[in-house]
C-alpha cells in the first residue's frame, strides 16, 4: 500500500500535495454518495456538524476578507456547500421515512436536538420558525444579494476598459512599473470574472431556500402516509413522530443555509479594500461622538414616557452617552498635544521677535540658491508627501523622474516640494529656476474624471480641465467613481494629477532641465560604458558646452537622447568640419532619423506625411534658406502657422501623427516658425526619412491655406 501511495505521488509530482491533488474530486465523490447510499445516524450527526461548522467557517472568512478578491474561491465553495446540504437532506430523509416510527431519536441526535430542544418538541411552532427562517433567507438576503450580484457584475465589466486606460495612464505616467502594471490588469480580469461568477452562483442560494421548502412538505406529505399505511400510526402519533423529525431536518439544514447566505451577501456587498467589515463598522458607524450623543439622547427621552422600560432605555442611553464622552476625550489628547507643540514654537518665536536683533554681517550662507525644478504645494496638500498619512506624492515623483530618465536619456534634477501659504489651500505650483511653468488645483479625497473624447454621460461634479492636457474633466466623489469608469471616463487621484502633470512639464521642459551638471553627470555616465569614446570626443573634439548645446536643441523639438552612443559618434565625424552646434545638431538628428521616425510614427513601414505646395515651398526656400538672418513676410508667416495648426489638428482627430516634410535647408526655420502655433506638429527634412521608409503624402499645407 505504502508502495502505491509513493508512486502516487510520484506520478503527481512534487508540488501537488497527495491530499491537494485528490481532496477535491473524493469530496465531490462523497457528496454525491450521500445521496444514493443509506447512512447510519451517528454519521449524520457528524455530517450535519461539519456542515454547520462549515458554514460558520465561510461567514468568518466573508466577515475578516479586506476584499472580495480574498475570497475569490467564494463562489466554488458556494457550490460545495449547497450540495452537500442538498446531500445531508436527502440522505436524512431516506432515515426520517424508514426509521421514523421508531421514535424521534432514530434519524440522529442533531435532528433530534433541533426538533425537540430548539422548539420544545412542538412542531406547530417549529413550522412557524421555518417559514420565518425561509422568508429571511429567501425574501430579504437572498433576494438582496442576488441583485447586488447581478449590478455588481454588469457594473464591473463596463468599468474594465475605464480602469484599463486608468493604468495605462499610470504607466505612461511613470507612476507604475510594467510588472506592477499587469499585476493590476490581471486584478481586473479577475474581479470581472469573480463577480460574473458571483451573479451565477447567488442562484444557488436561492435554489437551495427553495428547496428546503419543497423538502419539508415532502417529508411531511411521506410521513403521514409512511406511518399511517405502512406502520399503522394514529394521525397524532405520525404528526408528533414524522413532522418533528421533518421539522428538525428542514431547521438542521436551513440554519446552515442562512449562515451562508449572509456570507453571500456579505461578499458581494463589500465596499473597500483596505479593511475588513469589523473594521469598518466601528470606523464608520461609531467614531462620530456627536452621532453616538444624539442617539444617547434620543433613548434617554424614550425612556422617560411613562409606562416605558425606564432601566433598559435609561441604562442604554448612559452607556452610549459614556461611550460619545470616552471618543470625545480621546479625540482631544491629539489636539491638545498639536496646540501645546504649537505654542512651544510660538514662544520661542515670540521670544527671538522680543529680543533685540542680532547685530551680524550678512554672509553668502543667506543667499538661498533657486531651486531648479519646484514643486510648492497649498496647505491642504501636505497629507500628500506625509507618509505617516499614507501620502505617496514623494514616491510618485521618485517614479516620474525614472520614468523620465529611461525615456529620454538623461536624470532630471531632483523635485524640491515645500509648502507655500500664499497659495490656495488646495493648489499646487510648478517651478522651473524659480519660474512658474505651471499651476492647478487638486482636491485630496476626489477624482478627477477625465472625458477622453467619447464619453457622453454628465457627471455629477465640479467642471474643471485636466492640467497637463487640457482635457474636459470634473472633479467627483468616490461613489461615483465606478459609475465614471463605466461612462468611458479616465478617472485618477489627486496624486495621479499631480504626477502626471508634473511628467508633462518635465517632458516639455526637458532641454531646460538639462544645465551643465546633468550634462557633465551624463558625460561621467557614458564614460563608465565606453571610456574610450568619450576620451576622444569630448571635450578634445567638442567642448562641453557645445555638447550641452547640441543636446538641448535636440530636446526641445522632442527627441531623446537615449542612444548616446550614436550622438557622440555622429559629432565626432562631423565636429572637424564645423563647430557650430546648430548644423551639429542637424547632423545629429540625420544620425537618429530611424529613431525619431519610429518615435513619431512607431514601427510602421509607411509614413503619411504633410507637404507644403510647390509654390509656397519654392517661397519658403528662398526667403528662410539664407541663414539665421533669413526673414519671412508677416502675411505670410501668419497664414502658414494658422493653416498649420488646422491640418495637425486634423490629423490628430484621425489618429494619424501630424507631421511635416520639408526640404533640409529650412526645416530648422520652419521648426523654429511652427513651434508655438502647433506645438504638436513635427517638422522632419527630407534626409531625415529612413531608406527603409515609405512615404505617403496627405494634406497639402498651400492648398489648405487657399
Amino acid at each position: 500500500m505504502n508502495l502505491v501511495m509513493q508512486r502516487l505521488q510520484n506520478w503527481l509530482g512534487p508540488d501537488h500535495g497527495l491530499h491537494r491533488a485528490i481532496g477535491a474530486p473524493v469530496l465531490v465523490m462523497v457528496v454525491l454518495a450521500m445521496m444514493v447510499l443509506p447512512l447510519p445516524t451517528w454519521m449524520l450527526d457528524a455530517f450535519f456538524t461539519l456542515n454547520i461548522a462549515l458554514a460558520l467557517s465561510v461567514m468568518m472568512v466573508a466577515s475578516y476578507m479586506k476584499r472580495a478578491l480574498d475570497f475569490a474561491v467564494f463562489p466554488t465553495v458556494l457550490l460545495l456547500t449547497t450540495l452537500l446540504r442538498l446531500s445531508l437532506n436527502v440522505a436524512s430523509t431516506r432515515v426520517v421515512l424508514m426509521e421514523g416510527h421508531n421514535g424521534t431519536d432514530a434519524a440522529g441526535h442533531v435532528i433530534e436536538a433541533f426538533g425537540n430542544v430548539l422548539i420544545g418538541g412542538n412542531f406547530a411552532v417549529g413550522l412557524i420558525v421555518f417559514a420565518i427562517l425561509v422568508v429571511i433567507n429567501f425574501v430579504v438576503i437572498t433576494k438582496g444579494s442576488e441583485r447586488i450580484a447581478e449590478v455588481g457584475a454588469r457594473f464591473t465589466l463596463d468599468a474594465m476598459p475605464g480602469k484599463q486606460m486608468a493604468i495605462d495612464a499610470d504607466l505612461n505616467a511613470g507612476l507604475i512599473n510594467e510588472a506592477e502594471a499587469k499585476k493590476r490588469r490581471a486584478e481586473v480580469g479577475e474581479e470581472a470574472d469573480f463577480f460574473g461568477s458571483m451573479d451565477g452562483a447567488s442562484k444557488f442560494v436561492r435554489g437551495d431556500a427553495v428547496a428546503g421548502i419543497l423538502i419539508l412538505f415532502i417529508n411531511i406529505i411521506g410521513g403521514f402516509a409512511v406511518g399511517m399505511l405502512q406502520h399503522d400510526l394514529s394521525a397524532s402519533q405520525a404528526a408528533s413522530s414524522y413532522i418533528t423529525l421533518a421539522v428538525g431536518d428542514a431547521l438542521v439544514a436551513q440554519v446552515p443555509s442562512l449562515l451562508i447566505s449572509v456570507a453571500a451577501a456579505m461578499v458581494v456587498s463589500r465596499v473597500g479594500k483596505d479593511e475588513d467589515l469589523g473594521d469598518q463598522i466601528m470606523s464608520q458607524m461609531f467614531a462620530s461622538p456627536r452621532i453616538l450623543g444624539v442617539t444617547a439622547a434620543v433613548i434617554a427621552l424614550l425612556g422617560s414616557v411613562p409606562g416605558m422600560p425606564h432601566l433598559v432605555f435609561l441604562g442604554f442611553a448612559a452607556f452610549i452617552g459614556g461611550l460619545a464622552f470616552w471618543l470625545t476625550q480621546e479625540a482631544r489628547k491629539p489636539k491638545a498635544a498639536a496646540d501645546a507643540q504649537v505654542a512651544a514654537a510660538g514662544g520661542v518665536a515670540g521670544g527671538a521677535a522680543g529680543a533685540p536683533p542680532v547685530d551680524t554681517e550678512a554672509s553668502w550662507n543667506d543667499l538661498m540658491p533657486v531651486d531648479l525644478l519646484g514643486l510648492e504645494l497649498g496647505y491642504r496638500l501636505i497629507p500628500l508627501v506625509d507618509k505617516s498619512r499614507q501620502g505617496d506624492l514623494l514616491t510618485r515623483i521618485k517614479g516620474v523622474r525614472k520614468k523620465f530618465a529611461q525615456e529620454v536619456g538623461f536624470l532630471p534634477p531632483p523635485v524640491h516640494v515645500r509648502d507655500n501659504l500664499e497659495l490656495r489651500p488646495s493648489a499646487y505650483r510648478i517651478t522651473l529656476r524659480g519660474v512658474v511653468v505651471g499651476e492647478g488645483e487638486v482636491f485630496p479625497g476626489q477624482f478627477l474624471a477625465i472625458n477622453p473624447g467619447g464619453a457622453k454621460t454628465p457627471l455629477i461634479g465640479t467642471a474643471t480641465t485636466d492640467p497637463a492636457f487640457g482635457l474636459p474633466a470634473n472633479w467627483i466623489d468616490e461613489r461615483q467613481r465606478e459609475n465614471a469608469q463605466m461612462a468611458g471616463y479616465t478617472v485618477v487621484d489627486s496624486e495621479t494629477v499631480l504626477a502626471t502633470h508634473l511628467s508633462h512639464l518635465m517632458q516639455v521642459q526637458a532641454a531646460k532641465l538639462l544645465s551643465r551638471t546633468e550634462t557633465q553627470e551624463l558625460v561621467e555616465h557614458v564614460a563608465k560604458q565606453a571610456p574610450k569614446l568619450i576620451e576622444e570626443v569630448v571635450p578634445k573634439m567638442v567642448p562641453i558646452g557645445v555638447f550641452q548645446k547640441v543636446l538641448q536643441l535636440l530636446l526641445e523639438e522632442g527627441v531623446h537622447i537615449r542612444d548616446i552612443r550614436t550622438i557622440i559618434e555622429s559629432l565626432a565625424e562631423h565636429a572637424g568640419h564645423t563647430s557650430d552646434p546648430v548644423e551639429l545638431a542637424r547632423r545629429v538628428r540625420t544620425a537618429l532619423s530611424p529613431a525619431i521616425v519610429q518615435q513619431i510614427y512607431g514601427p510602421v513601414k509607411e509614413l503619411e506625411v504633410i507637404a507644403i505646395e510647390p509654390g509656397l515651398e519654392r517661397l519658403l526656400t528662398q526667403a528662410l534658406g539664407g541663414g539665421p538672418t533669413a526673414a519671412l513676410d508677416p502675411g505670410v508667416a501668419d497664414m502658414l502657422t494658422r493653416s498649420a495648426a488646422q491640418v495637425a489638428n486634423q490629423q490628430e482627430e484621425q489618429g494619424v501623427p501630424a507631421c511635416l516634410l520639408v526640404p533640409d535647408a529650412i526645416r530648422a526655420a520652419m521648426a523654429r516658425l511652427l513651434r508655438r502655433a502647433a506645438p504638436r506638429l513635427q517638422v522632419l527634412a527630407h534626409s531625415e526619412i529612413p531608406e527603409t521608409h515609405l512615404i505617403r503624402i496627405g494634406p497639402i499645407l498651400g492648398e489648405v491655406a487657399a
